[in-house]
């Protein structure tokens, strides 16, 4: 039989948070050089003993390079995760991205986000979005 899985409630926690705050930057996700997400609506999630961690829009990710996986966790401050496995051209990096689908009401904000892990994907965020490669600068 497995555990049962218990719902935290983070007001019964006053040592802990989960704070969603909207990233003043410009943020993208890449997987080597192909851009997997880019977005200046992502939001920052700040949850006690974690680093910050940014979460881009679910309109803002190209979905064809994502593959859904059977993989999935839970935390008791935010719900059940889905994982995906992100498909480049040159490596694949297998549960690379998470998000809740229905997460709890305290983050029902998270339902229309996900996340990469920073160490597999590189996830950057600049005060403007990056040039295109080959264009030069307006003047």
């Amino acid at each position: 039989m497995a555990p049962s899985r218990q719902r935290s409630r983070i007001h019964d926690f006053p040592d802990y948070e989960v704070v969603l705050e909207a990233n003043p930057e410009f943020a993208r996700a890449s997987l080597d050089d192909e851009v997997i997400a880019a977005s200046a609506q992502s939001v920052i999630v700040r949850e006690t003993r974690h680093a910050p961690v940014i979460y881009f829009p679910r309109e803002d990710v190209r979905w064809e390079r994502l593959e859904a996986t059977d993989h999935t966790s839970f935390c008791p401050f935010k719900g059940d995760a889905s994982y995906w496995t992100v498909r480049g051209a040159e490596r694949v990096e297998e549960n690379a991205v998470w998000g809740y689908a229905d997460p709890f009401p305290e983050v029902a904000e998270l339902a229309n986000y996900v996340a990469f892990y920073g160490d597999r994907i590189r996830v950057e965020s600049a005060a403007s979005p990056p040039a295109e490669p080959g264009s030069s600068p307006k003047t």
